[in-house]
């Protein structure tokens, strides 16, 4: 989808005759809706710029010029592109990333890509722009049909007009180097280096042809991406997939084919609970889909499992040539009915109504997905529901497969691979949290390895040995203490403290915090549901809040405990106020559902810490006999 399109003198009539932002308004707001008076000056002041870099004679007057390109099956657009013929008359799109940033700092972080800059109010941290426009030009070169058919030569650049660098200056640090290279910047002395830029890479003009085929190319995976992608199960022995997952695999495949050769839109839910290997046939279906040449995405509400196995996943390929094929639960708002074959949605009891960062953006994530894809597969496990947020369930997605068209199917995995694949153990669990009514399982031996210990201390030097082993080890806790991020860079400061036991430990919010799961040293930072959820390990030490006690016979569970910076309670306060008694059984029921989340995370054994002594008492009465 395409703003504005045209030629080069089209587009330098328009801008000198004051025309061109109401004409791009005039598209946007019939695409996306309304926008905003910021957003109405950026393109006002761009767009000048830009003709004063076009008014070349060595720049062809029938050369094409588009204005934001929405992505197809992504939120994001592309500024500026222009395209014509370059040396031996290939097809050549220049990707231009337009900002009307005066100053930047740079921001250390795991893969080098972001930078802080005055945005939208305030400081923010955002992508750099030369690694923006190069994952642009790498997606459109990894799903464009006519882009790897046409044998076009994608050309990424950054425009800063506003932008006067500095000797050093942070946006032009060592670790942007890379994507520096890959897509040059040009900043506000650098109209002739731009104008130069240019004319290197277009020699004739197109007629604005090019635009027209990218613009109604067919998304499907390229040859590359598909290498790319097969190579990534080399070695990792995680991804391999027995029993019913095999099952459901093959399923899902056959589904998924049916949906795109007959154009039939259908649904399929795959159930199970912790450690039943639903991220494991996740990978697995994007993988093999993308080698049947099936476009096909890994969504997820939550960003910590796709960072996590974006990094787990590295090999011998370049970081944006994978970044596209994980894909934010969000991005599905503006996307055409079956403009995707396949999304393969993970976690997707994580799934919210609205979307974007201030959670005012589109209608209903469920609903949006089902209608951007040919065939949408749904992982999901309704106890691991753990925000007030959070809308996944079975009803609401069969709801609205029936409202969209679309034929369903659900299929279950039984198998347990995680807590040393003990189904007694999830069953005790349950029975203990009294999240379902099962039998009495106090005296099956479940051969995992779960402990209650009497110090924090103890418990944190257990799982730090236990860690030396392949660092696949982690100490995690119920959200009952505030995360200070005024004192992240106090190495004396804990946001968990326990001062009984002179306990200290910090959360592992900080930059690098969706790969926690994974980093080295992250067994000296304590995870929380939200860093660790849709992950495993070998062994978890669990940190019990005083959000859950235990007093007269029972689990009780008090919301009032959690930690203020806790986003997944937001609003209970409003619920208390207004129906008191579903406030509770909702509160009850996140909170409870958190810790059976924390309590499965272990492949090999969980050992536990309580604040609340009875609580703490009465687990360890709990643990079958021969477990003990």
């Amino acid at each position: 989808m395409i703003v504005y399109d045209g030629v080069k003198t089209k587009f330098m009539d328009d801008v000198r005759d004051n025309l061109i932002c109401n004409k791009i308004y005039e598209q946007y707001q019939k695409y996306f809706g309304r926008t905003n008076e910021a957003q109405m000056k950026s393109w006002q002041n761009s767009m000048q710029y830009m003709r004063n870099i076009l008014d070349s004679n060595d720049i062809p007057d029938n050369c094409g010029v588009a204005i934001e390109y929405n992505i197809p099956t992504t939120s994001k657009r592309i500024d500026f592109i222009l395209t014509g013929f370059g040396n031996k008359n290939l097809k050549t799109v220049i990707i231009i990333e337009l900002k009307q940033w005066s100053d930047c700092s740079s921001v250390e972080s795991e893969d080098g890509i972001v930078v802080e800059t005055y945005i939208g109010g305030g400081m923010r941290k955002t992508p750099h722009p030369s690694y923006q426009a190069m994952s642009y030009a790498a997606y459109i070169d990894n799903y464009n049909e006519s882009a790897q058919n046409g044998k076009m030569n994608l050309v990424p650049c950054a425009f800063l007009h506003n932008y006067h660098f500095k000797e050093n200056d942070p946006i032009s640090a060592e670790q942007y180097r890379n994507y520096i290279e890959a897509a040059p910047m040009f900043g506000a002395e650098d109209f002739p280096k731009l104008r130069e830029f240019i004319t290197k890479h277009i020699k004739k003009g197109d007629d604005g042809k090019t635009i027209f085929e990218i613009e109604h190319g067919r998304f499907r995976p390229s040859k590359s991406l598909q290498d790319c992608l097969g190579s990534m199960l080399k070695g990792n022995q995680e991804f391999i997939m027995i029993d019913d997952q095999k099952v459901a695999f093959e399923i899902a495949m056959k589904t998924i084919k049916n949906a795109v050769a007959f154009n039939k839109k259908k649904v399929l839910v795959i159930e199970g609970g912790p450690g039943t290997g639903k991220s494991v046939l996740a990978i697995n279906l994007l993988v093999e889909l993308t080698r049947c040449n099936i476009t096909s995405f890994y969504v997820t509400r939550n960003g910590t499992p796709r960072a996590v196995f974006k990094k787990k996943l590295k090999g011998d390929f370049r970081k944006e040539y994978i970044d596209s094929c994980f894909q934010n639960s969000g991005n599905f708002i503006d996307v055409e009915k079956n403009a995707i074959d396949s999304l393969i949605v993970d976690e997707a009891h994580r799934l919210t109504e609205k979307s974007g960062f201030m959670n005012n953006l589109g209608e209903n994530q469920i609903k949006e997905i089902i209608n951007a894809s040919k065939c949408s597969i749904f992982f999901i496990d309704e106890d691991q529901r753990v925000t007030i947020k959070d809308i996944g369930t079975i009803d609401s997605i069969k709801k609205f497969a029936d409202k969209l068209g679309a034929e369903y199917e659900k299929i279950n995995l039984e198998s347990q691979f995680r807590c040393n694949g003990s189904d007694g153990y999830l069953a005790w669990l349950n029975n203990l949290l009294d999240i379902k009514q099962t039998a009495n399982f106090d005296d099956m031996d479940f051969k995992y390895d779960f402990k209650v210990f009497d110090d924090p201390n103890e418990m944190r030097k257990a799982i730090i040995e236990k860690n030396k082993v392949n660092n696949k080890s982690r100490i995690i806790a119920g959200y009952c203490w505030d995360w200070d991020k005024n004192n992240k860079d106090n190495t004396n400061f804990y946001d968990i403290t326990i001062p009984k036991y002179q306990f200290g430990m910090s959360w592992n919010l900080g930059e690098d915090s969706q790969t926690w799961a994974v980093n080295q040293n992250s067994v000296n930072e304590a995870g929380c549901i939200h860093t660790c959820q849709g992950l495993e390990f070998d062994y978890v030490g669990v940190i019990i809040g005083n959000d859950m006690v235990y007093r007269n016979g029972k689990i009780i569970t008090d919301v009032s405990k959690r930690a203020k910076t806790d986003q997944s309670i937001k609003g209970i306060r409003k619920l208390i106020d207004e129906n008191p008694e579903e406030a509770e059984k909702l509160a009850d029921r996140i909170i409870k559902n958190t810790y059976k989340v924390l309590m499965t995370r272990g492949m090999k054994g969980c050992y536990v810490f309580c604040t609340d002594e009875e609580l703490k008492e009465y687990l360890k009465s709990r643990i079958p006999n021969n477990n003990n």
